[in-house]
């Protein structure tokens, strides 16, 4: 380390290690100039010789800086103290999606789902300024003790490819059971990828495992771009078939099929929450004397949430397709000047012509008495 005391750049005393990854080792540090708690990512040595890397690295570093956003992890500083390079980030106080997942198994269909919007507002935030995570992953979504997503590690991976080819062969553009199979393939990652990536997380909150396996990288690989994609239904049946859908769509092999960046998948998955909100706070309360039918859970609101293939959620807002293959009709448009008549109302029409027809009676008496005395002469 840079002194006995373990103190970076005579700024950060490192506290305690946190956590290692393939590149990099993450302490708990104390930032003595401003005197609060961060988190300090550095690089390992096999990394930084090489001078274009290190480069790379402190240039993403800086631009990740200005993402500024509720569900990412703020970069405070990039920095090298000696031949110790490192990032220090905002110090989250929980733990990552990985530990949760691996001690409460499966999560539940509205907290998974709930967490799953959090991830996509953080990285759709970052697609819209430009960023490609390139490493989404259960390790690098840190959960708050509020739970609250804080998306991490924006940049490390796209130095890496950048600058390191031969080592982003053993690092392989992030993790091998989440990246995408045009990853898989060597290919640049665009935000379609990190939807994938979304989806492999989504089907491991929803089932507690991943869609795929293997015993090397290789082989997750060649699992990636070849196997069937699996249905989380067929793994948890108690997943609605729609939500069972989209995660389905997002991990497709071909990027045109799935959603083009996180801001679309996360408007399709909000409305899924908030029609079943809707539909959940409009149940009628329970009364004495009368049965009541309790409101449907998370996992059989599947029936009532808007379908995957709804408009919103078609590649140009096409109309979703019906049984024949033919664009399904607009649903007609009700008259919103149109009036529900209800037995016994009377409009103010009815009455003046009752009025008219009572006068028009009225006025042929006369005229009836005087034939009834012209017949009588």
């Amino acid at each position: 380390m840079a002194s006995a005391e373990n103190i970076l750049n005579q700024r950060y005393r490192l506290l305690g290690q946190l956590g290692s990854g393939g590149m990099a080792v993450i302490y708990k540090a104390l930032d003595q100039r401003l005197a609060r708690v961060v988190a300090v990512k550095v690089l390992r040595p096999s990394l930084t010789s090489d001078p274009g890397f290190v480069k790379r690295f402190r240039n993403e570093a800086r631009s990740v800086a200005r993402l500024a956003h509720p569900n990412i992890v703020t970069v405070h500083d990039v920095g090298s103290d000696g031949n110790t390079h490192f990032m220090v980030m905002e110090f989250v106080e929980g733990q990552d999606l990985k530990k949760i997942i691996r001690s409460k198994g499966l999560l539940p269909v509205d907290e998974a789902l709930e967490l799953a919007i959090q991830i996509c507002a953080g990285i759709g935030f970052a697609h819209r300024s430009g960023f490609v995570h390139a490493d989404v992953k259960s390790q690098n979504i840190l959960m708050t003790s509020g739970n609250k997503v804080k998306v991490a590690d924006f940049g490390i991976a796209q130095a890496l490819s950048d600058t390191l080819p031969a080592r982003q062969q053993q690092v392989v553009w992030g993790s091998p059971h989440y990246y995408s199979p045009e990853q898989a393939r060597g290919l640049r990652p665009t935000p379609a990828a990190d939807v994938y990536s979304i989806g492999v997380v989504m089907f491991e909150m929803l089932t507690g495992e991943l869609p795929y396996g293997g015993d090397s990288p290789q082989e997750l690989a060649q699992a990636h771009v070849n196997k069937r994609v699996p249905h989380v239904i067929d793994v948890n049946a108690a997943v609605p078939e729609n939500i069972s859908k989209i995660v389905h769509r997002v991990m497709q092999k071909e990027t045109t099929a799935r959603f083009r960046t996180a801001d679309q998948l996360g408007k399709v998955l909000a409305s899924l929450r908030d029609h079943s909100r809707a539909y959940t706070s409009a149940a009628p309360a329970p009364q004495h004397g009368r049965s009541h039918i309790p409101a449907p859970s998370a996992a059989g609101a599947g029936a009532l949430a808007p379908s995957v293939e709804s408009a919103e959620s078609l590649p140009g807002g096409r109309r979703p397709a019906n049984r024949e293959g033919q664009a399904s009709p607009d649903p007609p448009r009700q008259d919103p000047r149109a009036r529900r008549a209800f037995p016994g109302e009377l409009d103010l029409v009815t009455i003046l012509l009752a009025l008219v027809a009572l006068i028009a009676v009225a006025g042929l008496i006369p005229l009836l008495i005087v034939v009834l005395q012209a017949w009588n002469v």
